[in-house]
């Protein structure tokens, strides 16, 4: 008889794996028996922790151009971001593949993920996410307060929780994770500047919103066909031959709420140079490389969104360097 996915498999003795091993890079280099945890919060896949700590750093970003912080405030609260970013996404990871580990198990690209291939019992899985959100309290309650420390913990502990039940009963999942994947803008410029721009957040948000339901549409495409055999519903599916209109769409309104949030903040004209005109060519240039029928260049467009992040925060950064150099000046002549 086969094993249940939801059994556990003895795991090997603790020994660390040698670079000559087919491990991926970082797993490698832990103690084989914390190698299916590590897995499990996706430690050798990166790529969703940097769209999940993009949002941070424009948000931080922005607010730190809005109030001129001093630019050593700024990298100790870019860390504190990377931080929450990571804790963030792995505690997602956790609780999705707790609740898909049924449905991962009848998808090929899912199949032998830890909580799939029953080498993680759900006993196991469920103490792993507890501690995960006890750390990321903690971390949240010592770094945020006031309303920033709500957005944290909301996005920390309903929104991903509900994100894969939603697969289940409607093809917009992506539209929930959408704001799930984002509040961290809200966070970082809440607890940065006190306030809360109900205009500037409200079209940042629409914007960073386009852009995870441009990205995960693409990620979504992989998988289309075992999903429709085991009951997962996306917007992959529900738009189908009509997916590049729906992506043309998010990316337009992705780069116009930009622009809209780079005018609201009243940025220079090296945002609208390096950020948004930049934005918008590498999203010209995802549309012509991608093809969606092709699993492998869906995941690849996938994560150069990644590094489309790099883009925006680099216009972002150019223009708050500049603008403490110029406050700076001004200093210096009074």
């Amino acid at each position: 008889m086969g094993r249940s996915p939801d059994s556990e498999t003895p795991l090997l003795p603790c020994k660390t794996y040698s670079k000559g091993t087919d491990v991926k890079f970082p797993l490698w280099l832990f103690p084989q028996c914390t190698r299916p945890y590590l897995e499990l919060i996706r430690l050798d896949k990166p790529t969703g922790t940097k769209l999940m700590f993009w949002p941070f750093a424009w948000g931080l970003t922005l607010a730190a151009y809005r109030v001129n912080l001093p630019i050593e405030l700024y990298w100790g609260n870019i860390l504190k971001a990377l931080f929450g970013a990571f804790i963030l996404r792995s505690s997602a990871c956790t609780i999705n593949d707790i609740f898909d580990r049924k449905m991962d198990a009848g998808v090929e690209r899912t199949k032998n993920r830890p909580l799939a291939s029953g080498r993680i019992s759900v006993l196991s899985a469920w103490v792993y996410l507890l501690v995960q959100y006890a750390v990321g309290i903690a971390f949240f309650h010592s770094t945020t307060s006031g309303l920033a420390l709500q957005v944290a913990l909301f996005q920390l502990l309903p929104l991903f929780a509900i994100y894969p039940l939603l697969k289940r009963v409607t093809h917009w999942p992506q539209a929930w994770l959408g704001f799930a994947m984002n509040f961290g803008l809200v966070t970082a410029w809440v607890s940065t500047t006190g306030t809360f721009d109900l205009h500037l957040l409200l079209a940042c948000m629409t914007g960073c919103w386009c852009w995870t339901m441009l990205y995960d549409t693409i990620y979504a495409c992989q998988d289309i066909k075992d999903d429709i055999k085991v009951g997962v519903r996306s917007t992959a599916i529900l738009f189908g031959s009509w997916i590049r209109y729906l992506l043309t769409i998010c990316a337009v309104v992705f780069v116009a709420t930009l622009a809209l949030a780079g005018y609201i903040n009243k940025q220079g004209p090296l945002f609208f140079i390096l950020s948004v005109g930049g934005t918008a060519v590498h999203l010209i240039w995802q549309f012509f490389t991608v093809d969606l029928d092709d699993p492998a260049s869906c995941w690849n467009n996938f994560k150069q969104n990644g590094y489309l992040g790099w883009i925006v925060w680099g216009g972002l950064m150019v223009d708050y360097l500049f603008e403490l150099r110029v406050f700076s000046l001004k200093f210096l002549v009074i």
